[in-house]
């Protein structure tokens, strides 16, 4: 799994090109394990492979394009909270907070810190990023993710062609950005250090910038002998190391982020035939089932075809089965031929299997004997303990079977 780190320029450089994906931004691709893999600059339509492939996707917003607050906000529920912050930041923003997304931090020293970004340039980043096919996208605020040592204000310059910016983080949850347009290209660097002097005038700083840029700017500050701010040579590990601590995900403001899902990729041809396999199988079961269907309905025509020929008489055909049974039944009734669940076969079949049994021993043990619905209803007497499994036995071997109703009834019914 790897995660690819993109630092974006600032919402006013995309504005001036006609496509997002003409913007060019710097970029890490980071293993698991914090190593980076591949880092370099580039323009975000050539991105598209490398996007598609990394597991994750963070986007470290301009420090420009995010507005950090510290507020003091009451003890409530994070539903509640996110319905009251856009009321209790009003005041504070020059613009509607309808038209921002609002995400709330962690609290330190009895304040919130808040991060403020514009929704339209949010939302114009999700559709943009996923469109390439970013998944788990999240974005964070690049001033946090600026490395911080206590007492000293962390800041790096980032240049942008002509243009240099400024990533300011004041303390553990505070942090700006400012844009910085030089009069002349040579003056860039000497004037962004006029503004950062200007912005940050007592504390000492620990300035980050390109390799390339650090002799030029350690001149400039010999020349000036400003002494509070020590130079280091930025690279992408103090970025990622530092983006990997931030919770503060502004993604959470719009319920896009995508931390924890599935990747299903990997398992796309996996799904894709079990899909076919059960449509198979499903079609299989549908013809089968309608053959056997067709098979039925020709078997019972010619049952009561059947039945018909037999008894032409017969106008209410219902279950040819069961109504023929009932006519042989009857036929045999008629000519005087016992059936096998007549009141006296059912007796004369027990009353064998009892005395094969009992060795015509004590018969007084059954209290009573009932014909009921084709069968017998035999009564025990209630301290008889007839041999049960020896009797079942017997009864078997004459065609019968015997059922237990409830303590001391038997039901006995003929299998034929």
């Amino acid at each position: 799994m790897s995660t690819l780190y993109i630092r974006l320029l600032p919402k006013a450089e995309a504005e001036r090109l006609d496509e997002l994906d003409q913007l060019g931004c710097a970029y890490a691709l980071v293993s698991d394990g914090g190593t980076i893999q591949s880092e370099g600059a580039s323009r975000l339509s050539d991105m598209r492979a490398v996007i598609a492939q990394s597991e994750r996707v963070t986007l470290l917003l301009a420090a420009s394009d995010v507005t950090l607050l510290r507020i003091r906000v009451p003890p409530l529920s994070p539903a509640r909270l996110r319905a009251a912050l856009p009321n209790m930041l009003e005041e504070k923003l020059m613009s509607d907070p309808a038209e921002c997304v609002i995400v709330a931090g962690v609290t330190a020293d009895g304040l919130r810190t808040v991060a403020v970004v514009q929704r339209s340039w949010l939302e114009r980043l999700v559709q943009f990023f996923t469109g390439l096919g970013a998944r788990h996208l999240s974005a964070l605020p690049a001033q946090l993710c600026v490395p911080y040592q206590p007492g000293v204000v962390s800041v790096v310059i980032l240049e942008h062609a002509a243009d240099l910016e400024l990533v300011i983080r004041l303390n553990e949850q505070e942090g700006i950005g400012i844009a910085v347009l030089p009069d002349q290209a040579e003056s860039a660097l000497q004037d962004t250090l006029q503004t950062l002097c200007a912005v940050v005038p007592l504390a000492p700083m620990a300035l980050y910038l390109t390799p390339s840029s650090v002799p030029t700017c350690q001149s400039l500050l010999d020349d000036g002998q400003n002494e509070r701010i020590t130079l280091f040579p930025d690279n992408w590990l103090r970025w990622v190391t530092t983006a990997r601590g931030v919770t503060l995900n502004l993604m959470n403001g719009l319920g896009v982020a995508g931390g924890s899902g599935l990747n299903w990729r990997p398992w796309r041809w996996t799904i894709g035939l079990a899909v076919i396999v059960l449509l198979v199988n499903v079609t299989v079961l549908n013809v089968d089932w309608l053959r056997m269907k067709r098979e039925a309905s020709v078997l019972q025509g010619s049952m009561i075809r059947t039945y018909k020929a037999a008894y032409p008489n017969e106008t209410a055909i219902i279950d040819p089965v069961v109504q023929i049974r009932q006519k042989i039944a009857a036929g045999r009734r008629a000519s005087g031929q016992a059936a096998p669940d007549d009141f006296t076969s059912l007796l004369a079949a027990f009353s064998d299997a009892w005395n094969s049994v009992m060795q015509g021993g004590p018969s007084l043990l059954i209290a009573s004997i009932e014909y009921h619905d084709r069968g017998l209803l035999i009564k025990l007497k209630p301290d008889a303990q007839p041999p049960l499994d020896q009797i079942k036995a017997a009864l078997a071997q004459r065609q019968l079977s015997l059922s237990q109703q409830n303590a001391g009834v038997w039901q006995i019914r003929s299998n034929k």
